[in-house]
């Protein structure tokens, strides 16, 4: 069954198009969009519908378009970055492909003329952007080592693509999940470090021992808005690693679905219908639609590590092989640099590159005779393997230079305060700065050491650039968000407030 609009919400203006044409269905006319020129083509297929293929038109940059695009535990082949190495090069100046907090690639400054032939470039490399944006389930999360750390408990890679190839149709585009309420996230962690940051999720799968059996506990319900954050709490149950994530994943989407609230779209995440129903009525109308009864969950999970960034050299599973990790500053890349990262991978591992939700790559497959080679390559200048400290955990999103919603300007000033900042102070240990743009939290500020969320503040009787403060977010284990705790700091303020911060709260010492 596909959900349809009820009349209790014909006033809300998402909920009214998707009922005149779901959002799908502009897939069959992309080639037509294509021809006619974007300033042609209707205003809501244009702001809106687009987005179900992941093409997003930005009134700050009109005419150039952004791709989302859909890449599973954030694994790439040689071959796949080099097409979209060429892609972007097509667009000079105006190109380039970021890495988001969902191990994924966003491309920048696509004309919609050239979507049709982009698609077909995509779909030949066995990739697709379909489903990525709008009220669909983004991009699933898994952990960026699996199958290669030594350390793993669950290799999540299979996992991850079925749960992916069950709500798109394997690419395709599948109705049963392109109406749901609001986004919605997924992620499988197979490690002890909670890479996937599974709290932010509306579904987490966490690895966990249950009578002797290695499967995962289940939570539900975390998110980001403007409005409200929350962590995801237990559901109370536990799935071997089996297909049987897949069928959770697809009975709680189907619930959700069919119940979530959508007459405001503030209140229409996962939670809040966990928040009406109650727990207890949430999971039991899950079991009804899986057909059978959930297992409790096992008393504990396996999440006993501090989270790590997998920045550096490390040894892998495989005998003889490195797996290196390399900071990819405010996750910025240029055609060249896809360019390079896929020839390296060719040349020195096994023609794949993977990427983290920290916004960074990792190379893996590199055999012990071929390391001192690697790192010597001269892209590792640029995409250090031993950043600066500050540098080194700095994530950051859009910001205003290509998104309408962000009140600032944040990768180009994050990194040049969190370079100011290195060059004058030393740390003994890593300090998570995340910078988001608005409140819609797309930088995850909650989660981190020192979040920074783009507002405007007035200083000198005028309008300028500023942030909220938050800080005690932590990740990996006893994972939990942080809080506002200052709001309105002027931008041109933030060195030194940081500066203050960094001293008196994380123990920094000037170098001078």
């Amino acid at each position: 069954m596909i959900a349809t609009t009820s009349p209790a919400t014909s006033q809300n203006k998402f909920e009214k198009f998707k009922a005149e044409k779901d959002g799908l269905a502009v897939k069959d006319e992309l080639e037509r969009f294509a021809q006619m020129g974007w300033e042609a083509v209707d205003k809501t297929d244009l702001e809106h519908r687009l987005k179900w293929l992941g093409i997003f038109y930005r009134p700050v940059t009109p005419g150039k378009f952004m791709l989302r695009l859909r890449i599973p535990n954030g694994i790439l082949t040689s071959e796949q970055m080099q097409t979209l190495a060429e892609i972007v090069q097509r667009y000079g100046e105006d190109g380039s492909a970021d890495i988001t907090t969902r191990q994924n690639l966003q491309l920048r400054g696509l004309r919609l003329e050239d979507m049709p032939d982009i698609f077909q470039r995509l779909k030949a490399v066995g990739m697709t952007s379909v489903q990525s944006g709008m009220d669909n389930v983004r991009n699933i999360t898994g952990s960026p080592v699996a199958g290669i750390d030594g350390d793993e408990l669950i290799d999540t890679r299979e996992l991850v693509k079925n749960v992916q190839d069950m709500i798109t149709n394997s690419g395709e585009g599948n109705p049963a999940f392109t109406n749901l309420p609001r986004k919605f996230n997924i992620a499988i962690e197979g490690g002890r470090d909670n890479s996937v940051h599974a709290e932010i999720n509306d579904i987490a799968f966490v690895p966990a021992y249950k009578d002797g059996e290695l499967g995962f506990n289940v939570v539900v319900g975390g998110f980001f808005s403007a409005k409200r954050c929350e962590a995801a709490i237990p559901l109370n149950a536990w799935v071997p690693p089996n297909d049987e994530v897949v069928d959770l994943c697809r009975a709680i989407l189907t619930v959700y679905r069919d119940n979530g609230l959508r007459a405001n779209r503030q209140k229409a995440r996962l939670m809040w219908l966990i928040d009406e129903w109650g727990l207890d009525k949430f999971r039991s109308e899950v079991e009804a639609e899986l057909g059978r009864e959930l297992k409790t969950a096992a008393e504990k999970d396996e999440i006993d590590w501090d989270k790590r960034d997998r920045i550096g050299v490390y040894k892998q599973l495989q005998p003889g092989l490195n797996y290196v990790g390399l900071h990819v500053p405010v996750g910025r890349f240029t055609a060249d640099n896809l360019f390079e990262l896929a020839r390296l991978a060719e040349v020195y591992g096994e023609s794949e590159i993977r990427l983290t939700v920290e916004q960074n790559a990792i190379i893996p497959h590199i055999p012990d005779d071929k390391l001192a080679a690697f790192l010597a390559e001269p892209l590792l200048e640029q995409f250090s393997i031993d950043p600066s400290p500050l540098t080194r955990s700095l994530v950051s999103c859009t910001g205003a230079q290509y998104c309408g919603f962000a009140l600032v300007e944040t990768k180009q000033r994050a990194l040049a305060i969190a370079r100011e900042l290195d060059s004058e102070l030393n740390l003994a240990h890593r300090v998570r700065i995340h910078w988001t743009g608005c409140p819609n939290s797309c930088g995850q500020p909650q989660v981190a050491d020192i979040g920074l969320m783009g507002t405007k503040v007035r200083k000198d009787g005028k309008t300028v650039e500023g942030v909220d403060l938050y800080m005690g977010g932590k990740v990996g284990k006893d994972a939990h968000l942080g809080t506002c705790v200052r709001k309105g700091i002027p931008c041109d303020e933030l060195p030194e407030v940081l500066r203050d911060i960094l001293i008196n709260d994380f123990g920094a010492t000037p170098k001078h």
